[in-house]
């Protein structure tokens, strides 16, 4: 890789637990990574603009709320209309293994319930990465 990956952390919404998305995006930085933090109550077109302006390879989103079957769809729409086709969607927070395959189903990554390493993120990152995109 002539470039280190690039990865946006957001937070979507009013979930104001942010502990867990810093956690990560520290973890993500260690391992060599470049990562944008959005920051709290980002919306779904906040985290895709800013996607584009700074050429992320992967976003990872840290949903708390419940709001995840709307969160993720949206944004994916928004990806799809920026063109944003091979840039990995992925995240994690409190999510239902049910909507987990849901959300799979549509295309968004693997996401990361409660107690999964930050090794396990920065690997799935990394090897999906090196797989789908090119530099």
């Amino acid at each position: 890789m002539n470039r280190p990956i690039r990865v946006l952390v957001a937070k979507c919404g009013l979930d104001g637990h942010d502990r867990g998305a810093k956690i990560i995006a520290t973890s993500l930085r260690d391992a060599g990574m470049e990562v944008i933090y959005t920051g709290l109550r980002q919306t779904p077109e906040m985290i895709v603009n800013t996607a584009l302006q700074e050429d992320v390879d992967a976003i990872g989103i840290s949903i708390l709320s419940g709001a995840h079957m709307t969160v993720f769809p949206k944004i994916m729409k928004l990806m799809k209309e920026k063109q944003l086709d091979d840039v990995l969607l992925t995240g994690g927070g409190i999510i239902p293994e049910e909507d987990m395959r849901q959300l799979h189903e549509m295309g968004v990554g693997t996401l990361f319930p409660p107690g999964t390493t930050t090794s396990e993120i920065v690997n799935y990152i990394t090897d999906w990465t090196k797989t789908h995109r090119s530099f």
